[in-house]
């Protein structure tokens, strides 16, 4: 096993995410109250996955982890209040505040895969087949997070096969930081926790932040609730079947 095979990996984790993108074929003209759907969805997705990240961090250093979380938390309030000067932004088809809202989202998902390549990194360092669990594990956990993303570009105009790509996008820091983390395992272990705790604390901020309020302005609060409610709960199950 060489840095290579780590990397091959950590690559076809990567590619998993754009799968999210594929029952986006079937909806082709979304409507304004499947948007807020969309966001619900979207948010519940992220809560779910914050929520594993914070469990599993806390197994390397709840401390960190916390540290992390609030780091990540202000960054991304940060980001967001400079993205929002921006009025002529732009990404693709999108434009302004949607425009934004996409930056954010992928940004933040693109930093969350920093943690996941490390995880696979260090996973392989401890033997092969562990790696290769987790490598398949993470690929399997990547497609959410692929629909995740794609539940926000495309109802507002992005194409499938571009938020499949900007899926795929955002979890190319995993094959780039799984070959490092293999290579100085002790290093990227001591890490992991404020860097799961940061992915974390991002993704709560722009659920809080972003994606309920646009949400609530599109659907019903009891519909919202419910629908975040149970793909929260359909992510955290995910994860407890394949992490």
């Amino acid at each position: 096993m060489n840095g290579l095979y780590v990397f091959l990996a950590a690559l076809v984790t990567a590619l998993a995410t754009g799968l999210g993108a594929l029952p986006f074929l079937l909806v082709r003209q979304p409507g304004r109250r499947w948007l807020g759907l969309a966001n619900s969805l979207a948010a519940g997705f992220m809560i779910g996955a914050s929520a594993g990240l914070v469990w599993e961090g806390a197994s390397f250093g709840p401390g960190r982890t916390a540290l992390g979380a609030f780091a990540g938390a202000a960054f991304i309030a940060f980001t967001g209040r400079q993205l929002g000067r921006g009025q002529d932004l732009r990404l693709g088809a999108l434009q302004g505040a949607d425009a934004r809202r996409a930056l954010i989202i992928v940004g933040v998902m693109t930093v969350h895969s920093f943690t996941e390549g490390v995880g696979v990194g260090v996973s392989f360092g401890a033997g092969e087949e562990l790696g290769i669990a987790i490598a398949l594990a993470i690929a399997v956990h990547n497609v959410p997070e692929g629909l995740a993303i794609s539940l926000v570009l495309v109802p507002r105009g992005t194409s499938v096969p571009r938020a499949a790509w900007w899926s795929v996008f955002s979890s190319l820091p995993q094959p780039l930081m799984a070959v490092p983390a293999y290579a100085f395992v002790e290093v990227f272990d001591g890490l992991l926790a404020a860097g799961l705790g940061f992915a974390a604390g991002a993704m709560v901020w722009l659920v809080a932040a972003d994606l309920l309020p646009e949400a609530l302005r599109e659907q019903r609060p009891t519909t919202v609730a419910a629908v975040t409610a149970a793909a929260a709960g359909v992510m955290v199950g995910f994860q407890l079947t394949v992490l």
